[in-house]
């Protein structure tokens, strides 16, 4: 396990999050409603069980290896995933 608990691990997630919020800040004040379009994936049933799934199953296999400590970086992936998940339909 990690020395340094989740801080390192927060931080750098944060920093990515703050990325793709800013990005879609940027794209809503080019086209308005956009932002909307592009977060609904998480209010419709198929993106969050994709969400919630690929959680799951990387938290399983994060905490086996590491412990909490990238328990962060496991839901930003979730995230990507169930986003780009709902684009392909």
């Amino acid at each position: 396990m990690n020395d340094q608990g989740t801080a390192p691990a927060l931080l750098g997630a944060a920093v990515v999050l703050a990325i793709l919020v800013i990005r879609t800040a940027v794209r809503e004040m080019r086209k308005p409603g956009s932002a909307r379009e592009e977060w609904t994936f998480l209010g419709e049933q198929r993106g969050l069980l994709v969400f919630l799934g690929t959680a799951l199953l990387l938290a399983t296999v994060s905490w086996t290896v590491s412990g909490p400590a990238h328990l962060p970086w496991v839901c930003l992936a979730a995230l990507l995933v169930a986003r780009i998940s709902s684009r392909e339909r």
